[in-house]
């Protein structure tokens, strides 16, 4: 099996088998994200797609986790989605769950007994961007979905049985929008209560330039202190059930990981702890990422 790169996944996934469904991303236009711009969004056919299945369960046949690439494999039809996952376990013994990217007109395009029955074939966790809760900053980023929209595509999914794991973006406001940022994103975030949720921190590398000057004037990027109090300001607002929130991906500054409903005192003492020693608690910028 050959990839077409580059290959992204989500961190959980590390240790999962990825096979790719499709190539690139059906939306494609988020500002803050380059990973798929290099590639033209095609379904691959489904014979590859077997083909690499095949040979996969031959040389890893004891493989329980498959992740379907790239940027979001929901958006193939519901039989399709079907055929393969009949193909995966039927030739995965070991195989507990299979998971995929989603994005919100995915959701939205499926009925409710189509994600039933997706759901029902051993579709698994679904990886769903928020980024923001805020309408004016979705329309910014060119996220193609407004906050309502986003809400109940993710409700759709968590009322199909599905695992929903949400993510969200700290400093996409930058300075100016910081408070209004995070308590609009854990409004939202509350209202829809996913299973699990993670911050990751806004990383562009040389896009700087093109991400700032497309936000408009006035613009400037959080700092890494910035950042921290978003993220406390964001953990003081959320009211979820049981819900596992994690900052442990590589762009952010703190690692925490805890459950809402029970540990966001603890976790807002870790930050307040951080603020006061940043440089002895905040990861540096050279490892960021790594």
């Amino acid at each position: 099996m050959i990839y077409d790169e580059p290959l992204f996944r989500p961190p959980s996934e590390a240790r999962s088998l990825i096979i790719q469904a499709t190539l690139g991303c059906s939306h494609n236009e988020c500002l803050f994200c380059g990973m798929y711009k290099m590639k033209k969004f095609r379904p691959r056919p489904f014979e590859d797609f077997k083909a690499d299945a095949l040979e996969c369960a031959q040389k890893l046949p004891g493989a329980t986790k498959i992740f379907l690439a790239d940027g979001d494999a929901l958006v193939l039809s519901t039989r399709r989605l079907i055929e393969i996952l009949n193909l995966l376990y039927s030739n995965f013994p070991n195989l507990e769950r299979v998971t995929s990217y989603a994005n919100p007109s995915n959701l939205l395009n499926k009925t409710d007994s189509e994600l039933r029955e997706l759901r029902a074939a051993g579709l698994d966790i679904l990886y769903f961007g928020v980024e923001s809760g805020n309408d004016y900053l979705l329309k910014k980023i060119s996220k193609g979905a407004t906050r309502g929209e986003i809400l109940e595509a993710g409700k759709k999914a968590l009322n199909a049985g599905f695992p929903l794991s949400v993510t969200v973006l700290l400093g996409l406001g930058g300075v100016k929008m910081s408070r209004e940022h995070a308590i609009d994103t854990a409004s939202l975030c509350s209202e829809m209560n996913p299973t699990y949720l993670s911050a990751l921190t806004l990383m562009l590398g040389p896009f700087e330039g093109y991400f700032k000057k497309a936000m408009g004037e006035g613009f400037e990027f959080l700092d890494k202190v910035q950042t921290l109090r978003e993220l406390r300001m964001l953990v003081e607002n959320l009211e979820t059930d049981d819900c596992v929130f994690r900052t442990n991906h590589a762009s952010n500054y703190l690692p925490l990981k805890g459950v809402l409903k029970h540990d966001r005192d603890r976790l807002t003492e870790m930050i307040d702890t951080a603020l006061k020693n940043p440089e002895v608690y905040l990861r540096p910028e050279f490892l960021r990422a790594l």
